[in-house]
């Protein structure tokens, strides 16, 4: 079984690969935010417990074999993390976040060069555009899912 360390450098890598150092750290964050979520959604499915929040249905497609029935190559058992990814990962886990970076619970790459304003729905507002992702964090109705 993987350590929690190698856990998360996997998903870094799987997730955000080519984003460099910030964009793969934010992805390390959303993670963590959501490890350490104190309500709502992640908290309750999450219970502190970062195995719990990866392998969560439908939140990671890396974390998944097979992604619409067929195989997912691109997924965290083919993931081979750097030693950048495994720092991020150690610092992520320590409790570090990057500066002025909020507590984002969801990213999404839109493939365009506009965030929507919400996402996933009205329970995250657009917060910040780090490499190519879109990062949110919760409005007050995330804490009631």
């Amino acid at each position: 079984m993987l350590s929690d360390r190698e856990l998360l450098a996997r998903v870094i890598e799987c997730e955000a690969g080519g984003e460099g150092w910030n964009g793969m750290f934010a992805v390390a964050c959303v993670v963590m935010n959501r490890v350490h979520a104190i309500a709502g959604e992640y908290a309750r499915v999450g219970q502190g417990n970062l195995r719990n929040i990866i392998f969560q249905p439908g939140q990671f497609v890396c974390a998944s074999e097979t992604s619409g029935g067929r195989y997912n190559p691109q997924n965290i058992y083919n993931m081979n993390p750097s030693q950048m990814q495994y720092e991020i990962a150690d610092l992520a886990i320590s409790g570090q976040r990057l500066a002025d970076f909020g507590f984002a619970l969801w990213f999404y790459n839109p493939f365009s060069s506009e965030c929507r304003r919400t996402f996933p729905t009205e329970v995250g507002y657009y917060f910040t555009t780090i490499g190519k992702h879109c990062f949110y964090n919760p409005t007050d109705l995330y804490y009631y899912t």
